[in-house]
């Protein structure tokens, strides 16, 4: 009997190594071919075929329509049972390419990782965005959503032939985990941090829509009230020069690290004391998950996925995009160590209970389970 196959596809072969390896492991647990499609040379675990595509983030790119015919030649040549599709232009492109498989029997699933459209966003992303992911909701066996207003959006609006709510990608509670003061000044050492620095930490990369600005900015007003502070910035990106830049016209340069792209994020999160996250848009932030299961209070701004993870007063503060409302809740933390803890703690229970690896793996056994169940039923069918 063959191999069954399943193809994952997305933009950058690096959304795979940072989230998926563990859905990767799972597959070929259970004797599945595993082949990856995504731009990079990544060796990327328990893979079996690795393919480089032509596929670019900006729908304006003309290799995107390259990566169209790429995909539909791989998938044509393979043969798949499965196809799970991640990001956007991963999510339009292999759906598209995949319509004579579907035709076949193959099963096409989709993770949204955050609808461009949705509550509060521009008008013009409703006109862009929504009528392609209701057209392409024809052509998707499984669309997974991230968050409970993608989900409510998604079965409200884009009539998909089955929509489900997964808690993201899952968070590794035993790697990210929060640790005793005595480590923490360990570590502080280690990374030449004085134990009494107040450490103010966010990962992501440098864009406009995470904002690194609005934090940079927020400095100013919170350095007399907290002298020691130290913000910790990990990533890159387009807009790493101008932040750098921005640190400098505000003289808080001496306040500000950029620590680059990390391998440690862990360990970071582990010495710091609050993670402040500033993103306009967000799914359901990998950040700001790996943060609580740190046992870290949070200040971010009011987004749909960050109102999933943050309790207001509970394990965290929303705050408007403003540099004020982010300051003064950042002073508030600095100044109370008993919030500090009671909201940490808040932060490690919901991840615990909902967002761990162990959950998310689970919940996607069950719909890979269902999703192959049908599988069969069409190949009984067939012969």
């Amino acid at each position: 009997m063959m191999n069954k196959k399943v193809l994952f596809c997305a933009t950058i072969d690096g959304h795979f190594t940072s989230f998926h390896i563990p859905y990767l492991k799972w597959f070929k647990e259970q004797g599945w071919e595993v082949h990856v499609a995504a731009a990079g040379y990544t060796n990327i675990p328990y893979v079996d075929k690795k393919y480089n595509i032509s596929i670019q983030r900006s729908p304006m790119k003309y290799q995107n329509i390259k990566a169209y015919k790429e995909l539909k030649n791989i998938i044509n040549q393979n043969h798949y049972d499965i196809i799970h599709c991640h990001t956007p232009m991963g999510g339009v492109l292999t759906r598209l390419a995949a319509i004579k498989a579907r035709r076949q029997g193959t099963k096409v699933i989709y993770t949204a990782h955050g609808f461009h459209f949705c509550k509060g966003a521009p008008l013009i992303n409703w006109f862009l965005y929504y009528p392609i992911e209701k057209t392409l909701a024809y052509f998707t066996d499984c669309l997974l959503t991230i968050n409970e207003e993608d989900f409510d959006l998604a079965k409200k609006h884009i009539k998909a032939k089955r929509i489900e709510h997964i808690h993201g990608v899952g968070v590794n509670t035993e790697r990210f985990a929060p640790v005793l003061e005595f480590h923490k000044s360990v570590l502080r050492a280690q990374y030449h941090y004085q134990n009494d620095a107040f450490l103010l930490f966010y990962a992501a990369e440098f864009n406009k829509n995470k904002n690194q600005q609005l934090l940079i900015e927020s400095l100013p007003l919170i350095k007399n009230h907290v002298p020691k502070i130290k913000l910790l910035f990990a990533g890159d990106g387009p807009l790493l020069e101008h932040c750098k830049q921005l640190t400098k016209q505000l003289e808080v340069e001496a306040l500000v690290d950029f620590l680059g792209k990390r391998d440690d994020i862990d360990f970071l999160l582990k010495m710091s004391d609050i993670t402040a996250a500033s993103s306009i848009r967000e799914g359901l932030p990998v950040n700001v998950m790996e943060a609580m299961a740190c046992g870290l209070p949070i200040v971010a701004v009011d987004n749909r996925g960050h109102r999933e993870l943050i309790s207001h007063n509970i394990n965290g503060w929303l705050v408007g995009k403003n540099k004020v409302e982010m300051a003064n809740r950042i002073i508030q933390l600095a100044s109370n160590k008993e919030i500090r803890k009671r909201f940490g703690a808040q932060s490690r229970k919901i991840i615990v209970s909902k967002y761990s690896l162990n959950n998310v793996l689970e919940e996607k056994r069950v719909i890979y389970k269902n999703v192959m169940n049908e599988v069969e039923e069409v190949q009984w069918a067939v012969h």
